[in-house]
């Protein structure tokens, strides 16, 4: 008898502690290959392995939400966490067009002072009033490829057909005289192909992975110096986080360091692996240099940066603090 009361009462210690255990939904639109959902497993991983009963349930591949359909969610509690391009969410909050705007960033390391600085927290505090926090901070670089010559300077974009990955590349590539084809990155091997595409502006990873390099023969990556760089953190809403244990918040945040670090090396070797995979095709590789990056900054100071400022509130204000980031 004693050892069914004991039985029973074990049995019911269990479903408590099961019944106190937190369970996390973190979606995002990457396929489990990509660094993002690397980055966003290892967060999950190291959580389960603290031991404080709370679980991370991934959804990839925009199984739970639609790539730009993520953050009203997040900020609403419908959704716990998201690794998303944090631009996307420039409709709702203007500001976060900065975190995709051109010339903010030379290379990774200044991308991951940029995240460590004041800027920085004036966009946290712009989350945190969408009830949204950062975990993990992140820019991935891109690059340009052309049919036409090699792009390292705005000369060079001159009468050209090209695909920029953003409204201000956009605005900045008109400015130098580019004739500008919006379309999806999918869509981008094709118009090359047909010749709708002389050059594009994409993501190191979106170069290899649709194969660009079968299209082009000229390729700059992202190196000591790059133009496009594209802030992509791994969000959380904040009430969720805030009624997690102390315990439980720990876990995530020293995961989120970890991961984090593991973002920047990986940012890094996803340029590399670009440029070994173009230079491995017999592609051309033009390396940008400081004076080019200063001339297109300059384009975009004449065209994406006061566009952002009259759209935005506070926008000259945001632009002066990432700016002034070295």
């Amino acid at each position: 008898m004693k050892f069914t009361q004991y039985a029973a009462a074990a049995a019911i210690a269990l479903m408590a502690g099961t019944a106190f255990a937190e369970e996390l939904r973190l979606s995002h639109q990457w396929a489990e290959g990509d660094v993002r959902h690397q980055v966003a497993q290892m967060v999950a991983d190291d959580v389960a392995a603290a031991g404080v009963d709370l679980t991370i349930q991934i959804f990839p591949n925009q199984t739970l939400f639609k790539a730009r359909e993520q953050y009203t969610p997040l900020s609403r509690g419908q959704l716990d966490m998201t690794v998303l391009p944090l631009s996307y969410a420039g409709g709702q909050q203007p500001a976060y067009n900065l975190t995709l705007m051109p010339g903010l960033v030379k290379n990774h390391d200044h991308g991951d002072r940029l995240s460590h600085s004041p800027f920085m927290a004036e966009i946290e505090n712009i989350m945190a009033g969408d009830d949204v926090m950062v975990l993990v901070h992140g820019y991935l670089a891109g690059g340009f490829g052309s049919n036409k010559g090699c792009i390292t300077k705005p000369e060079d974009v001159a009468g050209i057909s090209i695909r920029a990955a953003g409204k201000s590349f956009e605005e900045m590539l008109a400015a130098a005289g580019a004739s500008i084809s919006s379309m999806a990155s999918s869509e981008i091997y094709p118009a090359l192909q047909s010749g709708v595409l002389d050059a594009t502006n994409t993501s190191s990873e979106s170069f290899v992975s649709f194969r660009l390099y079968e299209q082009l023969t000229c390729y700059t990556p992202a190196g000591e110096y790059a133009l496009w760089f594209m802030y992509q953190p791994l969000i959380m809403n904040k009430s969720t986080f805030d009624g997690l244990n102390a315990d439980q918040q720990a876990a995530l945040r020293a995961a989120g360091e970890k991961a984090q670090a593991f973002y920047l090396e990986q940012a890094k070797l996803g340029d590399a692996v670009a440029a070994k995979a173009f230079s491995d095709a017999g592609v051309e590789l033009a390396e940008m240099t400081e004076a080019d990056f200063n001339a297109w900054r300059d384009v975009a100071a004449t065209s994406s940066y006061p566009a952002f400022v009259a759209e935005t509130p506070d926008g000259q204000k945001l632009l002066d603090m990432a700016l002034s980031v070295e």
